[in-house]
C-alpha cells in the first residue's frame, strides 16, 4: 500500500498561484508563502465539503457525488452563502 503525504493530496501550486494571479491586481506581488498557505487552506476546505457531500451519499445509499450534494454539504457547513450562488451556477451549467 502506498502512504500519501499530506501534500500529495493538495491541489498543485502553480494551479493555486495562477488562480491567485488572475484575480488580484496586475501589480499585486504574492509570496511564496502565501501561495502555499493558500493552497493548503483550499486543499482543506475541499477536503471538507468533499467529506460532507460524500457523508451525505453514503447515507442514501448512492456512491457519486452530486452537484446537489456539494451544495449541501456548503449549506450544511455553513457557507450558504456561496452555495445560493453556486445554485445558479449550476443551473445554468446544466443548460
Amino acid at each position: 500500500e502506498i502512504e500519501l503525504r499530506e501534500q500529495d493530496r493538495w491541489l498543485p501550486i502553480a494551479n493555486v498561484a495562477r488562480l491567485m494571479k488572475n484575480t488580484l491586481p496586475a501589480t499585486a506581488k504574492v509570496s511564496k508563502d502565501a501561495k502555499e498557505c493558500m493552497q493548503e487552506c483550499v486543499s482543506e476546505f475541499i477536503s471538507f465539503i468533499t467529506s460532507e457531500s460524500s457523508d451525505k451519499c453514503l447515507s442514501e445509499k448512492r456512491k457519486t457525488i452530486n452537484g446537489e450534494d456539494i451544495l449541501f454539504a456548503m449549506s450544511s457547513l455553513g457557507f450558504e452563502n456561496y452555495s445560493e450562488v453556486l445554485k445558479i451556477y449550476l443551473a445554468k451549467y446544466r443548460e
